[in-house]
């Protein structure tokens, strides 16, 4: 049961990084990020057929007699579609919310499998993926706050070129563009790992029994941030918004982030 654990667990984290890359393409269009995300998408389709493989050749039929095999041949079902559809067409945002959804199905399949084999599993499991669900959010915000520092560094050497006697100091800086492509660069990053956190953290909720309900302080704020960061994207992705005035909406947003860290934690029933 550990060994088949540790490796759905190897799937699961595979097919997370799998919807990052697919996140990236999805707004560059960047065929590297592409391919990077087709192949772990297909490590995870190959595990997945070999399991089902397995399963049939055991039970001389088709895994769908219960709610969690179906579960399974539905994954692999979607997979191998998602698979399909992106050899054959460029779908980045069908592809980018099929693996999301996918990701989802495959962590309860995971908690209902380990459920009804080894039940005793379920807390360190369970543990798992409460840490996962902190490593991710904690590593999102310490992408959005290196952005942030970028974009305060762009203030200040735009400062420094309006005053025009400072430049001593500007040989310590990067160009303005390059600050602002960077400080983009790293919310991109941090976008997917926070909503893959959120995914894993309402999942670890339900599955414990945890006092929760979506009007939690801690989760409307997340949920903020989330937005608010997308919003940043569609405005530097689409509208095509540069310099001062979008970053000026990253400090907003990072502001934001640090009322939802140090006060909605304070304010929410199950948060820490």
């Amino acid at each position: 049961m550990l060994e088949e654990r540790f490796i759905q667990e190897w799937m699961l984290f595979l097919y997370g990084i799998s919807v990052i890359f697919y996140f990236i393409d999805f707004l560059y269009q960047n065929q590297r990020a592409n391919r990077v995300a087709f192949w772990l998408l297909s490590m995870v389709w190959l595990m997945q057929t070999i399991f089902l493989f397995i399963e049939m050749l055991t039970a001389s039929q088709i895994p769908i007699q219960t709610f969690n095999d179906g579960l399974y041949t539905y994954t692999w079902i979607m997979i191998t579609i998602s698979l399909i559809i992106h050899r054959v067409y460029r779908l980045e945002f069908f592809m980018f919310f099929m693996s999301v959804f996918g990701f989802i199905v495959m962590v309860l399949h995971m908690i209902r499998s380990t459920q009804i084999v080894d039940a005793e599993q379920i807390p360190f499991l369970l543990d798992e993926m409460l840490l996962a669900h902190i490593v991710s959010a904690l590593t999102a915000y310490g992408l959005f706050t290196v952005s942030f520092i970028l974009a305060m560094l762009f203030h200040m050497q735009y400062y420094l070129l309006k005053q025009k006697n400072n430049y001593k100091w500007l040989r310590r800086f990067q160009d303005l563009e390059g600050l602002e492509r960077r400080a983009f660069h790293f919310i991109v990053l941090a976008e997917p790992l926070l909503l893959l956190s959120i995914i894993l953290g309402v999942v670890w909720a339900y599955m414990t029994g945890t006092e929760f309900y979506w009007g939690d302080s801690k989760t409307i704020g997340s949920m903020i941030v989330l937005v608010l960061y997308g919003w940043y994207i569609y405005r530097r992705i689409r509208r095509n918004d540069r310099g001062k005035a979008i970053l000026r909406l990253n400090l907003f947003c990072f502001c934001i982030l640090l009322i939802n860290f140090f006060l909605f934690n304070t304010l929410s029933n199950f948060h820490f």
